[in-house]
């Protein structure tokens, strides 16, 4: 899989630009703040709908601008799909597939499969657990795009029954009755071990999969310094492993009732996949709090190197996009990080200076503000 062309309108900084691409590296070099970044973010986008950078839509529209388009041409296995999304903050964005209409902005998920690395990812190891989520979301999302319905289900609900929580908390607060009812909390309750054990049985088998990638990749971007380890980390007390997804909503369900007195104190969810967390070792210790700089780097790249890995071997070739990272790296790291990435099918890399290693010499485009043009 590979992008041939990309195209923005009044996306981040641009008004307007168009580029083609090459499968194998692509490197686009230019001074700090001209806008490297917002092309492989547009890219990202259309993978994820979502952004590496920014939490809702609106900083993605150019000043002055209501709207803003991101089109690719995306070319797997001989075949050219054209997918194209309207971005309308505080409104639904509008798609198109191939140049007919898509139901939902979802339906594109999976046209374009993408592994992004960016220096926002030393969050994963020093951050908190909803970076972690988010990672292993993202990446369930990418492998089986299915999941992108049920994680809006299992959100929409946890939203719902927050909702219904936080109006009994208040009107207790004030000392009313108003908006105190909790007889549909049952309801929300069944919706949440429903979902959320779609979503856990997913995130337990995404995990189980990617444990052995994350301690191959650690291992070759460090050179054997250090065992990673990955693990999940629920906020219930599951069944046994291997459960089925019946016994996770039970599991759901039993911690539901047993929370229930706390939660209605506090006025919130307590228990569920949206408080779980992904725990990362590097040998005996938690890698959070214990990773040196240069460690805590080597474990997010091995994290994103894990799942593009994992979409491989699921016969998966996804975009590689290495957001300016090499910059990061010292000598030794980036020229392992070059072996490992250099037989992607598309790679595509940002850097203020042309240091790349030599072995991911290809085309070269040069970014300005505004513009892109290749330049070798």
């Amino acid at each position: 899989m590979y992008v041939r062309r990309l195209e923005l309108v009044d996306f981040r900084s641009y008004e307007r630009v168009g580029v083609d691409l090459e499968p194998g590296p692509n490197v686009l070099v230019g001074a700090n703040g001209v806008g490297k970044t917002n092309l492989v973010e547009a890219l990202g986008y259309v993978a994820t709908l979502d952004s590496h950078r920014v939490a809702t839509d609106a900083p993605l529209v150019r000043m002055g601008a209501t709207s803003a388009v991101i089109r690719c041409a995306v070319v797997h296995e001989g075949r050219e799909l054209l997918v194209e999304l309207e971005i309308v903050p505080g409104k639904a964005n509008r798609a198109r597939l191939g140049r007919s209409p898509a139901r939902r902005a979802r339906d594109v998920l999976g046209a374009l499969r993408l592994v992004l690395f960016a220096p926002e990812d030393l969050e994963l190891v020093r951050g908190d657990p909803a970076e972690r989520r988010r990672y292993l979301d993202d990446l369930l999302v990418t492998r089986q795009p299915r999941y992108a319905g049920v994680r809006a289900d299992y959100e929409r609900v946890v939203k719902q029954r927050n909702a219904l929580l936080r109006t009994s908390y208040l009107a207790r607060k004030t000392g009313g009755t108003r908006g105190g009812d909790l007889s549909t909390l049952a309801v929300w309750d069944a919706h949440l071990a429903q979902h959320g054990a779609d979503l856990l049985a997913g995130r337990l088998e995404l995990v189980a999969a990617l444990t052995p990638h994350v301690a191959k990749a650690y291992d070759a971007v460090a050179a054997g310094r250090g065992a990673a380890g990955i693990a999940y980390r629920p906020s219930v007390e599951l069944p046994e492993p291997g459960a089925d997804r019946a016994a996770l909503a039970e599991a759901l369900a039993a911690a539901l009732t047993a929370n229930r007195a706390a939660e209605i104190e506090r006025g919130t969810t307590l228990v569920g996949p949206h408080r779980d967390d992904l725990a990362l070792t590097l040998g005996p210790l938690p890698a959070k709090g214990y990773a040196s700089h240069g460690e805590s780097w080597s474990y997010a790249l091995a994290l994103r190197l894990a799942g593009y890995d994992l979409l491989r071997a699921d016969g998966i070739e996804p975009v590689l996009v290495l957001d300016d990272v090499f910059a990061e790296l010292d000598t030794g790291r980036r020229e392992r990080l070059a072996e490992l990435v250099g037989g992607a099918s598309q790679l595509l890399v940002t850097c203020a200076v042309d240091d790349v290693p030599t072995t991911l010499r290809g085309t070269r485009y040069a970014v300005g503000e505004g513009t892109v043009r290749r330049a070798g």
